[in-house]
């Protein structure tokens, strides 16, 4: 009788866990069907569902945790034309002595077999090479570039003092304007120094997958921005590859070596002054008053808006925000940050002459 018991008693529990799982079955079925219904798309019958794949992009101009590269780059009319300008994913574009400018351009994760004209450092392109946490490359220093990179610990590499066989002169330029160098002998010479290869810093620009389209009624598909009498840059609107071309003194730049044309993605204009430091050499080295919040605008796809450009501190991140004062997204490409002489006559066409007396 125990044993007709126990039998019944096993049947009643396997009755108990068919009846469970079938209505945790149906439950299961009927949440995948909520799930459907909230994420998934219906076809022409309404009658099926298909989930959709959601896609997330990410930037691809500033990527991994190689660490940047920040190398000073000459830009007299004797060093043009320069080797892979287009290849850095920024590049930086200040006033230097005698109404010359100077270019910094940071690469990350590349393997490039020309860099250069390599030329000196000047203090404040170190400012800058901070907020990326970038290694510095140069070529010779002036006085202050030399003492703030010891005060500030500068990550650097001054090609004057290595080997021949990772800083080289060429013989198709003249000398200053023909120190070259590459991407493996910086990172050969970095390794052997102690600094750290890797970086998990984040983007100074704010980077995005999607594109960006400026709502503005400033056309902007020719850009000049005069540095001096003698200097002016200017860019053109290329409408089918959606990028500018760059012109230095009247002269499209181009690839040392590809003879391409340099172009950008992005380019943001930053105004501020720059005066004559007294350092007794009688040079004209310049300075800048770059630790505040200064104008400027951000230019893309044949538009352009004012924004400001706010740095509080030598080695902190510039924060580029529209007059509402939000964070600007950049288009994913490469960027030229021209900053420029504050009373620089800056003009966009179609349209009219910049005014930028207001800054102070």
């Amino acid at each position: 009788m125990k044993s007709a018991n126990g039998k019944i008693l096993v049947v009643l529990l396997i009755v108990v866990i068919i009846i469970a799982a079938i209505l945790l079955g149906i439950k299961f079925a009927k949440d995948k069907n909520v799930i459907e219904t909230i994420i998934g798309k219906e076809d022409n019958n309404n009658s099926q569902k298909e989930p959709t794949v959601v896609e997330i992009k990410e930037p691809q101009i500033f990527k991994g945790t190689d660490r940047p590269i920040a190398v000073m780059i000459d830009n007299h009319k004797s060093a043009m034309p320069q080797a892979n300008l287009s290849k850095a994913y920024l590049v930086y574009e200040m006033i230097v002595e005698g109404g010359e400018t100077r270019l910094m351009a940071l690469y990350k994760g590349q393997d490039l077999e020309k860099l250069g004209p390599v030329r000196s450092s000047r203090h404040y392109f170190l400012d800058y090479a901070l907020e990326n946490d970038a290694i510095y490359v140069h070529f010779g220093f002036s006085p202050q570039a030399k003492n703030d990179i010891a005060k500030l610990g500068v990550n650097n590499i001054n090609g004057i003092y290595e080997s021949s066989t990772s800083f080289w002169r060429v013989k198709d330029k003249s000398a200053p304007h023909n120190a070259v160098t590459n991407t493996k002998k910086v990172l050969e010479i970095a390794q052997k120094d102690g600094y750290k290869l890797t970086s998990e810093k984040e983007s100074v620009l704010n980077y995005v997958a999607d594109p960006v389209e400026l709502e503005s009624d400033i056309i902007a598909n020719t850009v000049t921005i005069p540095y001096s009498e003698s200097n002016t840059v200017k860019y053109e609107y290329d409408e089918t590859n959606k990028n500018y071309v760059r012109y230095s003194r009247k002269t499209k730049q181009v690839d040392w070596d590809t003879k391409e044309a340099v172009t950008a993605k992005n380019i943001i204009i930053t105004f501020c002054k720059n005066t004559t430091l007294n350092d007794g050499e009688n040079k004209g080295r310049q300075t800048l008053d770059n630790i505040k919040t200064l104008k400027g605008y951000y230019i893309t796809n044949g538009k352009a808006i004012e924004i400001t450009c706010e740095k509080t501190s030598r080695s902190g991140k510039t924060l580029y925000k529209d007059l509402n004062g939000n964070i600007i997204q950049v288009n994913d490409g490469n960027t030229f940050i021209q900053i420029c002489p504050i009373d620089s006559k800056v003009t966009f066409e179609p349209g009219e002459q910049i005014s930028n007396n207001n800054n102070e």
